[in-house]
């Protein structure tokens, strides 16, 4: 594939520093780590969003840094801070390890009522572009933690203790130089269009979340349909009530991937236990230099863009990045600006695009609908040549997020990738909230081969997709599952690929596998059969089978 990089630039204002209150000045952020404080927009204009990032000083006074072998403890007294709603830990070289827990807690706007701890998870580096590749030789990229999502906060306070000397030879380990704390404002959610149903509203609301743990709905608790059942009967009357235009195929898919929760678990306990089914099968080596490269493209011969022939949403007005982010959906028939790519019965998404087991098309919040702001990606769009695998992953930002709020927990997510990690766009290509919901991630459009940065050596010819939540321990919602198995069949299906199958992909290098090791992996794969990590973590890694079952037969397969 040939490909004519044609950036669209749009100008913006240079980030700004926030002050903080007099108490805590001289913990003031640099002005080129952080933006514009929320409330600036003007004339109605939705508020996209800021990121404040607070050095980390030696906490002297903690227990950890007066113990015998003990490293310093850095961090950020409690304090008083401009509102925002997700929180992240970043640091400057993106190959250093933090050898350490880090642990945050916030203060509820309004309330006033402090959280207990919460740990953020320290292995983003895992989910980076491919080593080598010109997003990842970035000199903007840095080290960092997940980001966890903890609502409207107004206060923070922060510790990173370092490992105990004893579990490093005897020697405390040092933490990685240039810790920051990054407090993210995902900004205002879209002004719906015109007439139109908010594409990002959800069914029914989400059951209380456990704020102690980050990790939200209980194990057998669905947070649209409440607890569980365990029936096959119950699964299929919540299909019927979901929605009234499942056709045939789809009722017994989404039946699959909701009934067999029972049979999942011991699945679910190998995953805990560490067991790793999934893992490729290493079936030889290519030379050097004979990794697929990504195509850096805005128009290509395969990737066109025709803007005359798209038409605009009534009242839409886009930013030259906003109308190139829609106009890569314009071969679904979207309209320029349009907030939702509808669900496709199984005859139309055949007509769309014919191929031996396409499966129906799921609504899909796009961009503009969840309300990226175009303007912090950069301007041109990342292609690989196909889809051979669809790796699953959890966002890891914790569970305590309600459905209506998941378009916020994406906004931050990918302000926290491109503002405090440094990468080109988001890093995954799709997300799926807790309800089922699927929302288009990477720009370039979602039946085009995006390249992500989602499985660190694995990239390539491959798609990623996030499941917004922390599952080491808490089960996903069976709406969530539907909605992975749903997408997995499209996608795949796009490009002949059978869910239950198997796929050979080459790795970029990573921890798992050297770069250049041709690697065998299913179709569907869980992060950690490219990596070695805990994501999807093991109660989302045990549900790949479900998955896996349920997108054959969505594509009309055995």
């Amino acid at each position: 594939m040939i490909g004519v990089a044609v950036a669209v630039t749009t100008a913006s204002s240079p980030a700004l520093a926030m002050p903080l209150s007099p108490a805590h000045a001289a913990t003031r952020a640099p002005a080129s780590s952080t933006a514009p404080p929320s409330g600036t927009a003007q004339d109605d204009t939705p508020d996209p969003g800021a990121t404040r990032s607070l050095p980390l000083v030696p906490l002297p006074g903690d227990e950890r840094s007066t113990a015998p072998g003990g490293g310093a403890v850095r961090g950020l007294p409690r304090q008083e801070v401009t509102p925002f709603s997700m929180v992240g830990v970043v640091w400057d070289d993106p190959d250093a390890d933090l050898h350490g827990t880090v642990q945050v807690r916030t203060r509820a706007t309004g309330t006033g009522a402090w959280s207990p701890w919460q740990e953020l998870g320290t292995h983003q580096h895992d989910h980076g572009a491919d080593p080598g590749s010109a997003e990842a030789r970035s000199t903007a990229v840095r080290g960092g933690t997940a980001p966890l999502w903890v609502g409207d906060s107004d206060g923070v306070e922060v510790r990173v203790l370092p490992e105990p000397a004893e579990d490093r030879a005897g020697r405390a380990p040092a933490l990685p130089a240039g810790l920051h704390a990054e407090l993210v404002d995902p900004g205002d959610d879209p002004e719906p269009e015109p007439g139109a149903d908010d594409p990002t509203a959800q069914d029914a609301p989400d059951p209380a979340a456990d704020v102690s743990t980050g990790q939200g709905a209980t194990a057998d608790t669905d947070p649209a349909t409440g607890p569980a059942t365990g029936s096959a009967a119950d699964a299929d009357a919540d299909v019927e009530t979901e929605t009234e235009t499942e056709t045939e195929t789809e009722t017994e898919a989404e039946g699959e991937a909701e009934a067999e929760a029972d049979a999942d678990q011991s699945a679910e306990e190998g995953a805990e236990e560490g067991a790793d089914e999934g893992i490729g099968e290493v079936v030889g080596e290519v030379p050097d230099g004979a990794v697929d490269a990504p195509t850096e493209v805005e128009e290509s011969a395969d990737h066109s863009i025709d803007l005359d022939a798209v038409a605009p949403v009534s009242g839409a007005a886009l930013s030259p990045q906003e109308t190139a982010a829609s106009a890569a959906n314009s071969e679904l028939g979207a309209s320029l600006g349009a907030l939702e790519l509808p669900e496709l019965a199984l005859e139309e998404a055949e007509a769309a695009a014919p191929a031996a087991h396409t499966a129906p098309r799921p609504a899909i919040v796009t961009r503009k609908g969840w309300g990226a702001d175009e303007s912090i990606r950069e301007p041109s769009f990342l292609y690989t040549k196909s889809v051979q695998v669809a790796f699953v992953h959890h966002s890891a930002t914790g569970n305590n997020y309600t459905c209506a709020q998941a378009p916020s927990v994406l906004r931050g997510i990918y302000r926290y990738h491109v503002k405090s990690m440094g990468w080109r766009d988001l890093g995954y290509n799709f997300a799926v909230d807790k309800c089922g919901k699927i929302y288009e991630g990477r720009a370039g459009g979602v039946a085009k081969p995006v390249q992500g940065a989602h499985t660190l050596g694995f990239n390539s010819n491959s798609t990623g997709i996030a499941v917004l939540g922390s599952f080491g321990s808490t089960t996903p919602a069976a709406k969530a599952v539907t909605g992975v198995a749903k997408l997995t069949a499209w996608k795949l299906g796009l490009y002949g690929k059978d869910p239950k199958g198997k796929s050979t992909l080459v790795s970029g290098g990573g921890n798992r596998y050297k770069k250049g090791t041709k690697v065998k992996l299913n179709t569907i794969s869980g992060h950690r059969d490219g990596y070695s990590t805990q994501c999807p973590g093991a109660k989302l890694y045990g549900k790949l089978g479900t998955i896996r079952t349920a997108a054959a037969k969505y594509q009309g397969r055995s």
